[in-house]
């Protein structure tokens, strides 16, 4: 076996990559333009129908929500402090979706709080009690603090912070 690999290798024929290609003919003569997107193909558009909700929330509806979320959140206490999460100023955001979805954005009084791990749990279980919600998120920020500013009359009467 005196032959080198050099002289058994043989050329391979062209792939079809290789050359340049024809686009496919289904192509629109558009297909190249880099700010044009295809539309949803019609299997897209059947699952979304479940992700998108037919109509917004009635007004009704809505205030009704909003007042029983309200509720719901009055009934979350922090276990350190005899006011619940909604008069100390905790809760800074609540969004609720035409899906009947609800993202709460709260905070806590302190980083360091000893139920940071449990108060989003409870907020969400109170929250996803209310007749009409179908889901509750909760998100916990700390920007801006949480400051006793932030608390209403009642909690303060609560307090003694008068």
């Amino acid at each position: 076996m005196t032959e080198t690999m050099h002289e058994t290798k043989k050329p391979a024929d062209p792939a079809p990559w290789d050359a340049p290609q024809a686009p496919p003919a289904h192509r629109e003569p558009h297909a190249h333009d880099p700010h044009h997107l295809p539309g949803p193909c019609q299997h897209t558009v059947e699952v979304a129908k479940d992700f998108k909700a037919e109509t917004p929330i009635p007004e009704e509806e809505l205030e009704r929500l909003t007042m029983d979320i309200v509720g719901a959140l009055k009934t979350v206490y922090d276990p350190e402090i005899p006011v619940d999460v909604y008069e100390l100023g905790l809760i800074y955001r609540v969004d609720i979706n035409d899906n009947r979805e609800v993202d709460i954005e709260m905070t806590l009084t302190a980083p360091g709080c000893p139920v940071a791990g449990d108060m989003p749990a409870w907020v969400e279980g109170a929250v996803s009690a209310v007749p009409g919600v179908s889901i509750a998120r909760v998100n916990i920020v700390f920007m801006p603090p949480w400051d006793p500013s932030r608390m209403s009359d009642e909690a303060r009467i609560a307090l003694n912070m008068f």
